[in-house]
């Protein structure tokens, strides 16, 4: 378990400036991964430094113990409890996050905001901060698989797909190892690029992403085939869900005929491009549904069906379940 507070080297001199303090607020069923690589380069910074640069608080709406999505459970520092002004609040989001996102802890957020704390998230803790209007006219960004819903739910928020996003006082990353790229730029900022990066020899950490990084891996990596043009087709067809493009209109702007579209399809991913099309948008209409309160209809829209029975019955094929049914059986792991 990571340590509550460093134990520093050397006790600040008379007159320096305190410690940057930060509060980590783990929900239920966080992500640890996400936590543990935002406070491992505090620590570390503080080590390699010999001062104490940084100090944290881990805390929960219990106050005793927070249980992350793996199972292991962390105990907290304290409960939800006053900071102060230039303190920054992380929220560390997961599995579930809009049952997380209590009355208590929108309520605390909004209060410390007002006290002048800087607010950030990881992972899927921008979903707290958007549900507390803590968002609202940012920009931000979310964990991948969170999206599609997050920008559903939360219009005037301006989603970012990128690995993190740093908007005045608000900070968000986009859960993984995002929490370190997004970390170092605050000790870069705070005590020199020299330290931020001896921080990232430290953790074997041998690229620092910049917030023009995107999360996923490239179309041609995820999809394990080289070919430029049938990486251009699929970005395409990942940027028109809702109103999808005929796999005839595809080849023709790919400079292809359907009948070479279908051979590449077939070639590197065993299926036809309208059935990978399809696979696409029904995976969307999968978030929508365990993310959000969008209706059947709504969603069978918003990945371009023209009725909700259409959509349902695709989505039976595919996932061997109605959307009704799923409907309420979680969202899927992150």
């Amino acid at each position: 378990m990571p340590e509550s507070v460093p134990a520093p080297s050397a006790s600040p001199a008379p007159g320096a400036p305190r410690p940057r303090r930060y509060f980590f607020l783990l929900l239920e069923r966080f992500t640890l991964v996400s936590f543990a690589a935002a406070i491992e380069p505090l620590r570390l910074a503080n080590r390699i430094s010999g001062k104490p640069l940084y100090e944290w608080r881990v805390v929960g709406e219990g106050g005793v113990f927070a249980a992350c999505s793996n199972g292991t459970r962390i105990m907290l520092d304290g409960g939800l409890g006053e900071t102060q002004r230039d303190d920054t609040i992380l929220v560390c989001g997961g599995i579930d996050v809009a049952q997380s996102s209590t009355r208590t802890i929108q309520g605390w957020l909004r209060r410390e905001a007002r006290r002048g704390a800087r607010m950030g998230a990881l992972c899927t803790g921008a979903w707290v901060l958007a549900q507390a209007g803590l968002l609202d006219g940012r920009r931000a960004t979310i964990h991948w698989e969170n999206q599609d819903g997050f920008a559903e739910e939360f219009p005037d928020v301006t989603l970012i797909r990128t690995v993190f996003v740093e908007d005045g006082s608000r900070l968000t990353a986009a859960g993984g190892t995002a929490a370190i790229d997004m970390m170092l730029r605050q000790i870069a900022r705070d005590h020199g690029n020299e330290l931020a990066n001896r921080v990232a020899d430290q953790m074997i950490h041998t690229s620092i992403r910049s917030e023009d990084d995107h999360q996923r891996l490239s179309i041609p990596t995820r999809i394990g085939a080289r070919n430029p043009r049938l990486a251009q087709v699929i970005a395409r067809m990942e940027a028109n869900i809702e109103d999808p493009i005929s796999p005839a209109r595809l080849a023709l702007d790919a400079d292809m005929s359907p009948r070479q579209l279908e051979r590449l399809f077939a070639r590197y991913l065993s299926r036809s491009p309208k059935r990978y099309y399809m696979e696409l948008r029904l995976e969307r209409g999968r978030n929508l549904l365990m993310q959000t309160d969008m209706s059947v209809m709504e969603i069978a829209l918003a990945c371009g069906f023209t009725s909700a029975s259409h959509f349902s019955k695709c989505y039976r094929t595919t996932f061997g379940s109605t959307p009704y049914r799923q409907r309420g059986t979680g969202a899927p792991p992150v």
